[in-house]
């Protein structure tokens, strides 16, 4: 009965019955009304408050702080048409995924949308709001405003361990826009292959890919990318996760640290994204590349992750030689990022307000990937799963099973979306799935991983 209770409760902050800033009935109260126990009700509040979704304040009751994301229908005039999309995913493989129809969404690279922090973002705005001047809201700096760069120097510092001055920092519309400055000033600096690991994300081959340069893939392996194989591609450029190796989940190694310094020190850039850095649940940070080479890196991160990819800010430092034809790409793309949005996350950033947000988070998407490892384990136990000790997502592999592409198919049309391990490969390996869990509550995570199982049953 909690299963039920809850579901419907989240169906009804949802739809706005129940709308954020409302209180929920108190338990004694709701269970009389509809004849349950209170330990059910408690139980139900219990799972809005892990999701999310209710926060108690003591006597005065449990409140709806935020509603959960809901899958809609596509609103494409094109339906979706799942076996091209996962065997031949085309420029829109990733639109077309998300605009298809789905009860539970296990795409991997989104937080919890439904603990986006409204009222410390309201705060933030309305004080920004109220200490503007009227020449705050003309053009500005295409780098950013002077506010944000100054903030992030000092998060990195904190929590990056780089060492930056905040001229160096340029403000940029998330860390997709980042990699098409990078290309765009790496292909016309005469730079036009840019290595990736292989598996790698296939929305970052494609992107590069679109700005003209070529992407030859470097195998990676337990310890990161290979730089021996690195070197024998001749590649001047390579684009690395470093911190938590999409979609494996590898940490790069010591050894393989330092060879990457050596090739650095040979004429190579790095193009180094810091991919999920901040979220780690069982071991401790991992220095960013950027961190020790200062002179061979174009570093990129941004709030996607952290906030919300909807507020698209991200920010890329460069070595001196790229800055300023980099600053003159994101000049002449869009004269810069809203001011606005920079000026908000400049104070939740200086307030400590994203260090709160991040370390609560944490603990609700560690719940969550342990819910996912363990339905895993109780229905895939011949699954391997892999990169479960940090970030948003987690890798299952299967020897012997269906073609992943034809399971992701199979498991869309029954309402659960997944992508296969293929999208994100060159070279031909073991099947398998990249799954995310931070945006969902257990019990989706559970039934979607149940779905998934099932399928794969009755491919094999």
């Amino acid at each position: 009965m909690a299963d039920w209770l809850t579901r419907r409760l989240r169906e009804a902050i949802a739809d706005g019955r129940l709308p954020v800033g409302s209180r929920l009935p108190p338990t004694r109260l709701l269970a009389g009304e509809l004849r349950l126990s209170r330990g059910v009700v408690i139980e139900a509040y219990r799972r809005l408050t892990e999701d999310g979704h209710a926060a108690g304040r003591g006597r005065h009751g449990t409140f709806v702080v935020a509603a959960p994301a809901t899958a809609h229908p596509a609103r494409s005039a094109r339906p979706a048409r799942p076996d091209g999309l996962f065997t031949t995913p085309g420029a829109d493989a990733f639109d077309a995924l998300r605009s298809a129809p789905a009860r539970i969404d296990l795409s991997p690279g989104l937080p919890d949308l439904a603990a986006f922090p409204r009222t410390a973002w309201l705060g933030a705005e309305r004080a920004v709001l109220g200490s503007l001047t009227a020449s705050a809201f003309g053009y500005g700096d295409p780098r950013g405003t002077p506010e944000l760069r100054l903030a992030l120097v000092r998060w990195l510092a904190r929590t990056r361990g780089i060492v930056a001055d905040p001229d160096e920092v340029i403000v940029v519309g998330g860390v997709a826009q980042a990699m098409g400055l990078v290309a765009q000033v790496l292909v016309r600096a005469g730079i036009g292959e840019v290595a990736v690991e292989d598996p790698g994300s296939l929305g970052a081959r494609q992107h590069f890919r679109y700005w003209g340069a070529a992407t030859p893939p470097v195998p990676v392996d337990a310890e990161g990318v290979r730089v021996d194989a690195l070197r024998a591609s001749g590649a001047r450029a390579v684009l690395l996760t470093p911190a938590h190796q999409f979609p494996t989940g590898v940490v790069l190694g010591g050894a393989r640290r330092r060879a990457l310094m050596d090739w650095v020190a040979d004429g190579g850039l790095i193009v180094e994204d810091d991919y999920d850095a901040e979220h780690r649940y069982d071991r401790p940070p991992v220095a960013a590349l950027r961190s020790m080479l200062s002179d061979g890196v174009c570093y990129m991160g941004s709030v996607s992750k952290l906030f919300a990819p909807a507020l698209r800010v991200g920010w890329l430092l460069a070595p001196a030689r790229y800055r300023e034809a980099l600053v003159d790409a994101k000049r002449f793309t869009d004269l810069g990022n809203a001011a606005l949005p920079q000026l908000v996350l400049a104070r939740l950033l200086e307030s400590g307000e994203m260090e709160r947000h991040l370390r609560q988070s944490r603990r609700r998407h560690r719940r969550r990937r342990d819910v996912m490892v363990e339905a895993i384990g109780a229905r895939l136990p011949g699954a391997v799963v892999h990169g479960a000790a940090a970030g948003l997502h987690l890798t299952v592999t299967f020897d012997g099973g269906p073609d992943d592409a034809a399971v992701a198919a199979a498991a869309l049309e029954r309402g659960v979306k997944v992508q296969p391990l293929s999208w994100h490969s060159v070279r031909q390996r073991r099947p398998g799935l990249v799954l995310g869990y931070a945006a969902l509550p257990a019990s989706d995570i559970v039934e979607g991983v149940a779905t998934v199982a099932e399928v794969i049953r009755e491919l094999s």
